[in-house]
Formats: C-alpha cells, structure tokens, sequence
C-alpha cells in the first residue's frame, strides 16, 4: 500500500472506532470509569478531521502513523491517550522513510509498537490490558512478513480479538479494574478490545481492495 491507500485505510479504521463507541463504553461500565470508549471516540473523531484535512501531508508513512499518534495522544487524554498515542508514534518511528506499507512494515510498527507500550507502563501479556492484544498480533505478524498484507492482516486481526478474549479470564493488574480483583472475571479488558478492533477494521479496509 502506498502513503495515499494507507490515507484511506486509517479514514475507514477511525470512522468505524467511532461507530463502535457505544460497545466499548459498555465494555468500560462493566470493569472501568465507563469512559474509554467516550475517549477513543474523541480520539478517531479527531483522526477523521485529520485525514479530511488536505493540509495534511506527511512525508512518509512512519511519519504518518507518527501524526496518528501524536493526534491520539493530544486529543484523547488520559491512559488510553498516551498508550494508543505511545502505539503509533512509536511504531511510526521505527518505519520512517518507508513509502510502501506491506507485512514486513506492519510487523515492525506492532512490535515496536509494543515494546514501547511496555516501557511506558510495564504492561506485560496477561496484565488483562490492550498489551494483550497487541502483543498476540504482534508475535504473528513477525511470522507472517514475506506474504501479502491482505493474506497477513485476518490473522493478525484473529490473534489480536484472541487475545482480547483471553482477557476474559485475567485479573487485571493496572488501572481501575485492578480493584475488582476476581470479579473482573468474565469481562474482556475494553482497551484489548479497542486494540482488537483497530486491527479489524484495517483488515475490513483491505479486503475490499
């Protein structure tokens, strides 16, 4: 994909996270302050007026996704904010100069990605956060990076929404469902699912072209 069909997956992606805001807020009424998908509706909504903007040029794709990430961040706010925000602007870093988004790209921006998701808070696979998740697309896109990024992108997207269903049966080690301890039980972690979710999406985009 080049920057301008990349231009036109993220638009897709952000235009169905903000759909999707009335499933996470509940996902977040459930274990949370009820406010995470309030937040990542600012945030996509803020993303859409970004890419309808033709003053917006970036060079590159890495510098793109680090645009989308420094938008996360200042718009969102809070935890979410600074994690997704981390997510993209970090993984954006790690493929500047590229002007052809395949596989071997998106397996980078993942796992760098995660990495600096991890520096950031200490988050770690089964911390019942968006980590788990990430961390899950990310360990198969690195198997996946010499085939096609629409034969890569449903598995990816599949690890990512498995590994949110994992958070099922976690308990949860940062924030507030921290304090449920046990009776966060049974409920999906929604910043997983949020994760889960932008992967979909991409994937939705990219099946259709």
């Amino acid at each position: 994909m080049n920057l301008s069909q990349v231009r036109k997956m993220m638009l897709f992606t952000a235009e169905k996270m903000v759909e999707s805001e009335p499933t996470l807020t509940s996902l977040d009424q459930i274990v949370g302050d009820g406010d995470h998908g309030i937040g990542m509706k600012r945030g996509f909504a803020a993303i859409i007026v970004l890419l309808q903007d033709e003053k917006f040029q970036p060079t590159n794709i890495g510098d793109f996704f680090i645009q989308i990430g420094t938008k996360l961040m200042t718009s969102m706010g809070g935890a979410s904010g600074a994690i997704f925000g981390t997510l993209f602007r970090a993984g954006g870093k790690s493929i500047t100069g590229i002007t052809e988004f395949d596989s071997s790209a998106l397996s980078t921006l993942l796992n760098e990605g995660w990495q600096a998701v991890y520096q950031r808070g200490n988050a770690k696979p089964g911390d019942k956060t968006m980590v788990d998740a990430l961390a899950a697309s990310a360990t198969t896109a690195s198997l996946l990076t010499t085939l096609k990024l629409k034969d890569t992108l449903p598995k990816i997207a599949q690890s990512a929404m498995e590994g949110a269903e994992k958070t099922k049966q976690m308990i949860a080690v940062f924030g507030r469902t921290k304090n449920l301890g046990e009776r966060a039980i049974g409920h999906m972690d929604p910043g997983s699912v949020s994760m889960a979710y932008i992967l979909k999406f991409m994937n939705e985009y990219i099946q259709t072209q």
